[in-house]
């Protein structure tokens, strides 16, 4: 099965109780947003956004220039659906990361798992040179070395701050590292590194 169609077919037969992702709030990455202090006119995109809230809180606070990205059209449309006529005022992209071709730069990228889904050099390298080259600040969670080995069925990787930081640091500074508990629909705790950068 490809990629693309392991997470249509999630989408397509799990409800957000179902996997392990789902956040009512999510108090992290808004926490973490909230300290660059951007206009509401900034470009922002949210990697692997699916059916994640983190849009919702954008639109709420006035966020006029927000993009969407996630390998599956199924999840674009949950959110979409949930979103109702404010769907209108996002651009929702439907692509898998590895052939991202940005058309803009963005003043925030935002990954919330992701990043970790991306297991081989010449992926990882890819994705963190689109970071570099087309963001002007980054946020990713991303499970830590503490985390889980693998989710929804994949490898993924693992990171700690010292192995962001060397992807990330020739173009990049770090701003804030927090180790953050996620605790699942179904009680299960996962380990979360959640890193901010901005370009030096």
């Amino acid at each position: 099965m490809s990629t693309k169609s392991h997470w249509e077919k999630i989408y397509s037969e799990k409800s957000p109780q179902e996997v392990s992702w789902t956040q009512e709030i999510p108090e992290t990455s808004i926490e973490f947003f909230n300290e660059f202090k951007l206009s509401k006119t900034s470009p922002i995109i949210d990697i692997g956004g699916g059916e994640s809230k983190f849009v919702d809180f954008l639109l709420a606070e006035g966020y006029q220039n927000i993009s969407v990205l996630d390998i599956s059209e199924n999840a674009l449309k949950r959110a979409k659906d949930r979103l109702g006529e404010k769907s209108k005022n996002i651009e929702w992209i439907v692509c898998d990361i590895n052939d991202f071709n940005p058309k803009k730069k963005y003043a925030l990228w935002h990954d919330r798992a992701v990043f970790h889904f991306l297991t081989s050099n010449v992926e990882i390298n890819r994705y963190v040179e689109n970071v570099k080259q087309n963001s002007e600040n980054f946020i990713v969670g991303t499970f830590s070395t503490s985390g889980p080995k693998k989710c929804s069925g994949l490898e993924i990787s693992q990171y700690d701050k010292n192995l962001l930081s060397k992807l990330f640091e020739e173009s990049m500074t770090i701003n804030k590292v927090e180790y953050i508990n996620h605790i699942t629909p179904f009680e299960t705790t996962q380990n979360f590194i959640f890193c901010s950068f901005s370009a030096k």
